[in-house]
């Protein structure tokens, strides 16, 4: 069994008044022992991810951005990286492409994060994610990361009555009505198939933000998503949220975490 996670860790671990969170956010990572581990906003971190990476027992693969902050995927030995790199658009932050040996054959495994401000970007880069899948991912790709995005679907009237009206554009269209879904709606128009839908826990909707280290821009949503190719998505076994303990107070976000029928190469 590969077990896979994401995790937006805010701000490389660290808040601007000072407060270093990262030994929580290790201590996350070694109680789930993820293979494959996708992190986004790595702001201020250097190819070994501040030290998170070896105290984790990973080995880091950085996408840098020239606009936001870098994300990354981290890959566990003995697990094989056959080649690495990222995804060659503007991204509001970046997007990072991992290809491991499985013996089911390659999985390739993209970390994302789409622009926080705009839902018109956010679904241009959502394209790009797709085309990048369809082109590289081959039969078990997973892409994985913070969306930024409503899931289509679902009635979010009630949940962004709440937010601050500054926020609350963030996930309006421009007529200030209609919740902009449309870059999970196009991954998903894609081919792509969410295994929170596919496999997710008890627990109902698989909210990731925000925690009880805060949060104001949101009001109990999902942003945070693993999205892969059917012939993936047919080996899910188990999706679910990782809560309580440090895993309430080391970020903003949640992580989540799949477990996938993928035998060792």
């Amino acid at each position: 069994m590969l077990r896979v996670m994401t995790w937006n860790i805010r701000t490389g671990g660290r808040d601007r008044g000072g407060t270093d969170r990262r030994d929580r956010i290790v201590s996350v990572v070694a109680a789930q022992r993820p293979d494959v581990l996708a992190l986004q906003e790595l702001r201020g971190l250097d190819g070994t991810l501040g030290g998170l990476a070896e105290r984790t027992g990973l080995t880091a693969y950085l996408a840098r951005s020239c606009f936001g902050q870098p994300v990354a995927v981290l890959v566990r030995p003995p697990l094989r990286v056959l080649r690495a790199g990222r995804v060659r658009r503007p991204f509001h932050h970046a997007a990072a492409r991992v290809e491991v040996s499985t013996g089911a054959g390659p999985l390739t495994v993209f970390s994302t994060h789409l622009n926080p401000y705009s839902g018109g970007r956010r679904r241009m880069e959502a394209g790009w994610l797709a085309a990048a899948v369809r082109r590289t991912g081959g039969d078990l790709a997973l892409l994985v990361g913070d969306l930024n995005t409503l899931e289509p679907a679902v009635d979010h009237t009630a949940r962004l009555a709440g937010l601050a009206p500054g926020y609350r554009r963030r996930h309006l269209r421009r007529d200030g009505r209609t919740v902009d879904t449309r870059a999970v709606a196009r991954l998903l128009d894609a081919g792509l198939v969410d295994l929170w839908s596919r496999a997710g826990g008890d627990e109902p909707g698989g909210l990731t933000v925000p925690t009880r280290h805060g949060g104001a821009e949101f009001a109990g949503m999902r942003l945070d998503y693993l999205l892969a190719t059917p012939a993936l998505a047919d080996r899910v076994r188990a999706v679910r949220v990782v809560r309580d303990g440090d895993a309430d107070v080391a970020s903003d976000h949640y992580p989540v975490l799949a477990e996938l029928d993928l035998p060792p190469a």
